[in-house]
């Protein structure tokens, strides 16, 4: 069964043609290191809550977009492998993509999927 990794992230506004970039020259790699799908989201319709919402989650501000991220594996393995191949390569080393946006607040997990409809 597939195995997805999910992210969260607060991106200034400003920043979002930066954003795009980074994510083209780091999804390229996830890719090339076994994953079957990047997908990443600006948020257009994110609705505040009253208790939690994603605006929460990652502490965005009133100038910041909040991102909602998924990769998509073949299975937990080749994930695993995947993301060491990721953080040993220089290609992803800050000084050569920096983040257009605080990685410390960057929400991320990894997800074993439940139920899967397709039309």
């Amino acid at each position: 069964m597939s195995y997805v990794d999910g992210f969260i992230a607060a991106v200034p506004t400003a920043n979002k043609e930066k954003f795009i970039a980074h994510s083209r020259q780091g999804d390229a790699l996830f890719i090339e290191f076994g994953a079957l799908r990047v997908v990443e989201c600006w948020g257009d319709d994110v609705p505040h809550g009253k208790q939690t919402d994603f605006f929460r989650s990652v502490q965005a501000t009133a100038e910041e977009t909040v991102v909602f991220s998924w990769i998509e594996w073949p299975d937990k393995a080749t994930r695993d492998v995947g993301m060491q191949k990721m953080m040993d390569d220089p290609r992803m080393d800050p000084a050569n993509n920096p983040m257009p946006f605080d990685g410390k607040r960057l929400i991320y997990g990894g997800f074993t999927p439940l139920v899967e409809l397709l039309k």
